[in-house]
């Protein structure tokens, strides 16, 4: 069992969401769902909690209310190795959302995600900084991260 999980908050999207992360990462399930029964206090049938799988990373959505809402404060990094994972996970996760910058978006419901490739972790730790303050400053100039530009960045 995962020692630690994260645990999200929805309005009462959370099947929706649970569904649409499924739909972009292959490598995905469901773990479990737990509907609200006659007693309440959600809609009977609605999913209360549900437990799900990204990439060997387990989830859970709890449909709790508008109470609480996300905020940039906690994103999920997705690694990508090629621009084309990038394009892809950008284009997916951002489908009803808003781009931010630096490779940050918010999806649809709210939610916070980083698509950054590990060239960049790379190059802003290069052992010259002159290089990392390029890359940096190239990085901050872009909404969806470019790996060929960080490299010209870089001069690689």
């Amino acid at each position: 069992m995962q020692k630690i999980n994260p645990f999200l908050w929805f309005n009462d999207q959370a099947e929706e969401a649970m569904n649409f992360y499924l739909s972009i990462f292959k490598n995905s399930k469901v773990v479990s769902v737990s509907r609200f029964g006659d007693a309440g206090p959600g809609p009977k049938g609605k999913v209360m909690v549900a437990s799900f799988e990204l990439e060997g990373q387990k989830f859970m959505a709890l449909n709790g209310g508008p109470e609480f809402a996300f905020t940039e404060a906690i994103s999920f990094l997705v690694n990508c190795e090629t621009q084309q994972e990038v394009d892809y996970f950008w284009e997916k996760l951002l489908e009803g959302g808003q781009p931010s910058r630096c490779g940050w978006l918010k999806d649809k419901f709210g939610l916070s995600w980083q698509i950054v490739p590990t060239i960049l972790l790379e190059l802003l730790g290069d052992k010259d900084p002159e290089i990392s303050k390029r890359v940096m400053q190239a990085m901050m100039q872009m909404i969806k991260l470019d790996m060929e530009k960080l490299k010209q960045a870089a001069g690689k």
